[in-house]
């Protein structure tokens, strides 16, 4: 049976199913999902970049910056850095690594928990990470734990930083228009659409964090992420929350921006049918900032301004001119080549203003916090 099928016969037996259900199937589907699968799914082999696929500047910069925060939280003796969604572990290799090698006091302090979904990623990481795993600095969260558990499962004076990029954008949404929320049936091994009426949670999260759609207009509810920051906010006693990815706030759609942005993913190229390939092609929808904020407040957090990528990125990369990306270079090749890495992950030509970075604190002074590095690009006095 492949996932077509797993998924028709779903409906057949419990009727028209929610589009979160259906893109929960496409993407984590234990045998069958986009994730589960053991098919290459980053970098020119696959179908989607993620910033550690350009360059090992990213974790060397965001290695810098917890190292900072780990100094902001009083230097502890221990410090955990959870990763939600890590994939094949380029990003903790590099974050690791380079803090092994440039902040030593940091690396004897920290663990390093990664937090994966799929069983096959998970035998990724453990090869990608052997040396970290095998030492007990890095440690993979083996089944369904949520980062939740995982922090509460910690002593309760750890601090801990967790990290999440392209994490949220691809957790399940609904899909809600001016007709209800969307419901996904089948007919002769098809995918048609259906519509219901829209629940009290859909339409309180339409008043508070988005726009309730016009004729022809469609918008997504990430109730799954909310339930997600809202939890991990909680259990946080000290720390921080960074999340990068690309996505949007209310003002950007209260000003008829960001309104339907469900797409699919598969060799590069992008679509706007979901329905097409299930577990073959990657499905993800913009982050809404507003609601990612008003889960962690709720959470006893304070959230800081947004910033793009391209901000938070030369904000941790100024003060050394970027020598994270060029000390390894001995030739003006290596040192060009770097260069263009560079820019793809600052620039607007690249991702720097595609993807927005929020950071969350939680027992820390907030002027404090608001002096890390990555939150003081372009800021004066």
């Amino acid at each position: 049976m492949n996932l077509r099928q797993k998924i028709v016969q779903e409906i057949q037996e419990r009727g028209p199913i929610p589009f979160s259900r259906f893109m929960e199937m496409c993407m984590y589907d234990p045998e069958l999902g986009y994730y589960s699968r053991n098919a290459e799914k980053f970098g020119k082999a696959g179908d989607f970049y993620t910033s550690s696929d350009v360059h090992a500047v990213f974790g060397r910069l965001l290695a810098r910056q917890f190292e900072e925060m780990w100094r902001v939280l009083g230097s502890p003796a221990k410090i955990e850095v959870l990763e939600l969604g890590p994939g094949r572990g380029l990003f903790a290799q590099d974050v690791l690594d380079w803090s092994e090698k440039k902040f030593p006091e940091f690396f004897r302090a920290v663990r390093y928990g990664l937090l994966e979904q799929s069983g096959a990623l998970r035998e990724r990481l453990k090869t990608t990470l052997d040396r970290h795993i095998s030492s007990g600095k890095a440690v993979i969260v083996e089944g369904e734990q949520s980062a939740a558990d995982l922090i509460r499962s910690l002593t309760a004076y750890v601090p801990v930083i967790v990290f999440a990029n392209e994490f949220f954008d691809a957790l399940p949404v609904e899909v809600v228009s001016d007709k209800g929320t969307l419901r996904v049936d089948a007919r002769s091994n098809r995918f048609v659409e259906e519509w219901a009426k829209t629940s009290a949670a859909e339409h309180e999260f339409l008043d508070g964090y988005g726009v309730h759609p016009e004729a022809g207009d469609r918008t997504e509810i990430s109730l799954v992420a909310q339930g997600w920051m809202s939890r991990i906010a909680k259990s946080i006693t000290q720390g921080f929350v960074i999340a990068i990815d690309y996505g949007y706030t209310r003002d950007q759609q209260l000003a008829g921006r960001h309104i339907e942005t469900v797409m699919a993913y598969r060799q590069h190229s992008a679509s706007t049918n979901a329905y097409e390939a299930p577990g073959e092609q990657d499905i993800t929808a913009h982050v809404n900032f507003t609601a990612l904020a008003g889960a962690a407040e709720s959470g006893g957090m304070y959230v800081h301004k947004l910033r793009t990528q391209s901000q938070f990125l030369l904000g941790i990369g100024e003060n050394n001119q970027f020598a994270d990306a060029f000390e390894e270079c001995s030739l003006a090749q290596e040192k060009a080549k770097v260069a263009l890495q560079l820019k793809h992950l600052v620039t607007p030509a690249g991702v720097g203003e595609t993807f927005h970075v929020m950071v969350a604190s939680k027992g820390v002074e907030v002027l404090v916090a608001e002096k890390l590095s990555g939150l003081s690009f372009g800021v004066t006095g």
